[in-house]
């Protein structure tokens, strides 16, 4: 790892049975896009995410009825091994409602979730049962009144509601809690995290609220993440998309990966093409994303399209396909191990790939 790279410590947390913080990797989060009333594709939604390595998962709670399947979620096993959050917003009583069901931590909003007094409501039922609180300051919903005092600085209100709540927890002597504060702008994030990160040693959950399509979305939140990444700032993120919760998780691991702050996954290299491309390379890629979906071990991946970009250029991959004219090639650290037929080349990848794994 690049010796400038220099994690800011942090306080360690626990969610769960994770550990968040300190020296504990960082962890990819997402939220469900499925809805309490729509149960079979929520179940179906968490088992995917779980699949692709979501290390946190957070559910929207919206009223009294999703107190019940949160409790039958949990005595199902679904939140076994994989923490859950409860995202609360407006009303303090659910997240207390929620915290009793079993859900390891809750989200609070503190310009909607009531003012200090109900805020302490939620600290001390954290407290009874060693529960989590993330603090999330959003720059759409902050206290109209520091907004106000800020003359609408956005940065500078999002970083003194979140310092107020913070000062509120400790005087309450509750301290297992992480902060997120999250802007639709890139640039106002990254200051907002950077001022943070100055001033407590909490652990930060790192995003780009309302970032966007999965195109927009992953470029913008690539942008914003990596800086702060890379500037030793962060504890967990998500990748916030309007599209698939796994593309969120996906896109979180390649950030984290990209900077070689995570190993997970597969990493799948192939060449742009241009004129010499004989072959759909972008279909073949598109195959081998879909084939490698829930690998978790580490291994790089490489698709060539034509005689430049073959074995000799991917030579570190550890397993790829070369196409050539009429035949391709499956190789392995730049050496071919066969020459087939392009219409047999995805399946004999196949079985090669099943013996590395």
């Amino acid at each position: 790892m690049n010796n400038i790279y220099k994690r800011r410590k942090t306080r360690e947390i626990t969610i769960g049975s994770k550990r968040i913080g300190g020296n504990n990797p960082i962890l990819v989060q997402s939220m469900t896009k499925n809805k309490f009333e729509q149960m079979d594709l929520l179940k179906d939604e968490i088992i995917s995410l779980i699949n692709s390595g979501c290390e946190i998962i957070r559910i929207a709670v919206t009223d009294s009825d999703s107190i019940s399947h949160i409790r039958d979620l949990i005595r199902e096993g679904f939140f076994e091994n994989v923490p859950l959050v409860a995202d609360i917003q407006f009303d303090c009583e659910l997240a207390i409602l929620a915290l009793e069901a079993g859900a390891h931590c809750v989200r609070i909003n503190p310009g909607n979730i009531g003012g200090p007094e109900k805020t302490k409501k939620i600290i001390n039922k954290a407290k009874d049962l060693d529960s989590c609180i993330r603090i999330g300051v959003n720059s759409g919903s902050i206290d109209k009144k520091i907004l106000n005092k800020f003359n609408n600085d956005c940065v500078s209100a999002m970083v003194e509601s979140t310092l107020e709540y913070v000062r509120l927890f400790e005087n309450m002597k509750f301290y297992n809690f992480k902060i997120s504060a999250k802007a639709s702008s890139v640039m106002d994030s990254i200051h907002v995290y950077k001022t943070l990160s100055e001033k407590i040693n909490y652990p930060l959950h790192l995003g780009i609220t309302e970032a966007g399509s999965k195109f927009a979305g992953a470029i913008k939140s690539s942008v914003g993440l990596g800086i702060l990444l890379y500037e030793g700032i962060g504890d967990t993120i998500r990748v916030s998309l309007t599209d698939s919760s796994i593309y969120e998780v996906k896109a979180g691991y390649y950030i984290l990966n990209s900077l070689n702050l995570r190993n997970y996954g597969i990493d799948i290299i192939s060449c742009p093409t241009c004129g010499r491309t004989k072959s759909d390379l972008k279909a073949v890629a598109e195959e081998i994303e879909r084939i490698t979906a829930n690998v978790a071990k580490p291994l790089k991946v490489a698709v060539m399209g034509c005689i430049v970009n073959g074995p000799g250029e991917a030579r570190e991959a550890d397993i790829g396909i070369a196409f050539g004219m009429k035949k391709a090639a499956v190789f392995v650290k730049g050496r071919i191990l066969k020459r087939v037929e392009i219409e047999d080349v995805i399946s004999e990848f196949t079985c090669e790939l099943e013996k590395l794994i």
